[in-house]
């Protein structure tokens, strides 16, 4: 469908949507707050910055590695709605430990041995809330909407979650961080009475009993996906993209203070526009592919992607600025640069690209199998995904210990989209070949 903003006047997607829209939101909020106040308030070195950005993107990303397969169980086995709203009810105390060591660092109480260890404890907790909630937002569509609906639905979830994420990201910039800790403990109370208007899905089949063994449980999910080319193509092809994506996030604040001389406020801005951007391609895709769901578009988007981080590549490689040494230049000294606008209109078109490029993925993995084993699909995709993140976040890692450049980093990112691009190949193939077999 072109219009789906419809969908949101629906009892059976309005909540859901506001529930992962604030999830999103506190996600951020939380997460940027703790980056930026280490960043630019208790480390004073290049790679002590790169190396605590990668280390909170790794924890926050761990748990969808270790946990994905028993979401993905509970999700497809039990009530989703029931399941959100534990989830959410979770978030609260996980918020009031994330926010004590927001205000412990704020203080200067045992920054480094107590406050920054309780921030990255949150940190992982959320990553764990986030790993049970990830299957459901996906998995609960196809439930409650109609066939023709789902590509829009997954498409206004992504744009909803990007706005989110630019409201977070926003606020995490300029806010007080004490006021920051406030918010993240707040906005978990909301999003909890959200889950509760969440309507019922209760699972396809009943009295499925779970598998607790993490490891075989985790190896039979993604083994699962193999004999489904569609789906397995989809998700080798979104990992790729998260990679870039997690590889890009951990550098933007330590390369916008070291390499462009800039404040938090503008390491924020660069992840706003980001997020503007994701949001506006999730939704243009949904436009041209009046509601089907196809990946014919999806490796020319990816391509289009890596040309435009080897463009951003280029301008901060040619970034020069008139500061003084140690000075870091605001949001409005910043937009007075002669490639401020380059920068920032290459970052716009990676995310707009990245958008297009995902969401028909993200639709793939709960359109392409039996409903009753949807959650298990996304979850099968997380696993996938967070591996390949967080070998994204220690190559990261390693480069900065290594030495390499900031800069330099960021062709990392090009290149991995040409991979991107051959997986998307692959999948537009299968899904011929499926259309063919079906005819």
């Amino acid at each position: 469908m072109l219009t789906s903003t419809y969908l949101l006047r629906q009892r059976r997607f309005l909540p859901l949507f506001a529930t992962q829209l604030l999830n999103a939101f506190n996600d951020n909020l939380f997460k940027n707050a703790m980056v930026l106040f280490v960043v630019y308030s208790v480390y004073n070195s290049e790679e002590a910055e790169a190396q605590f950005s990668a280390i909170a993107s790794g924890l926050f990303i761990l748990p969808f590695f270790i946990l994905s397969a028993l979401s993905g169980q509970l999700a497809d086995m039990r009530d989703k709605a029931v399941i959100i709203r534990w989830i959410k009810g979770a978030e609260i105390g996980i918020m009031a430990v994330g926010a004590l060591g927001l205000v412990m660092a704020w203080q200067g109480l045992l920054t480094e041995i107590a406050a920054i260890p309780l921030m990255l404890l949150a940190l992982f907790a959320m990553g764990v809330h986030s790993t049970f909630f990830g299957p459901i937002k996906y998995a609960i569509l196809p439930q409650h909407l109609e066939k023709d609906e789902v590509l829009a639905g997954t498409g206004l979830v992504e744009a909803g979650t990007y706005i989110a994420i630019l409201a977070g990201t926003i606020l995490a910039g300029y806010l007080p961080v004490e006021w920051a800790a406030a918010g993240v403990v707040a906005t978990a109370v909301v999003g909890y009475l959200t889950s509760r208007k969440v309507p019922p899905a209760p699972p396809y089949e009943h009295g499925q009993p779970l598998d607790w063994h993490l490891l075989r449980a985790s190896a039979a999910l993604v083994r699962n996906t193999m004999h489904q080319r569609e789906v397995f193509y989809a998700i080798l092809a979104i990992s790729f993209f998260w990679t870039i994506g997690a590889v890009l996030f951990i550098q933007f604040p330590p390369l916008a203070k070291n390499v462009l001389f800039a404040s938090k406020e503008v390491a924020s801005l660069f992840l706003v526009i980001f997020s503007i951007g994701v949001a506006i391609g999730s939704v243009a895709i949904n436009a041209l592919l009046k509601g089907e769901v196809s990946a014919r578009y999806a490796p020319a988007s990816v391509l289009c992607m890596g040309a435009c981080v080897a463009a951003f590549w280029f301008v901060c490689h040619e970034w020069t600025a008139d500061v003084a040494p140690q000075q870091l230049m605001d949001v409005g000294e910043f937009l007075a640069q002669p490639l401020a606008a380059v920068v920032l209109f290459t970052l716009l078109l990676i995310a707009i690209a990245g958008g297009m490029f995902v969401v028909p993925l993200y639709a793939f993995l709960t359109t392409k199998c039996d409903p009753s084993v949807a959650a298990r699909m996304v979850a099968a995709n997380n696993i996938v995904n967070s591996g390949a993140m967080v070998i994204g976040s220690l190559i990261a890692v390693g480069l900065s210990a290594a030495g390499i450049p900031l800069v330099e980093q960021v062709l990392l990112s090009a290149v991995m989209c040409l991979v991107s691009a051959l997986l998307a190949v692959r999948l537009h193939q299968a899904e011929r070949h499926a259309l063919a077999a079906a005819e």
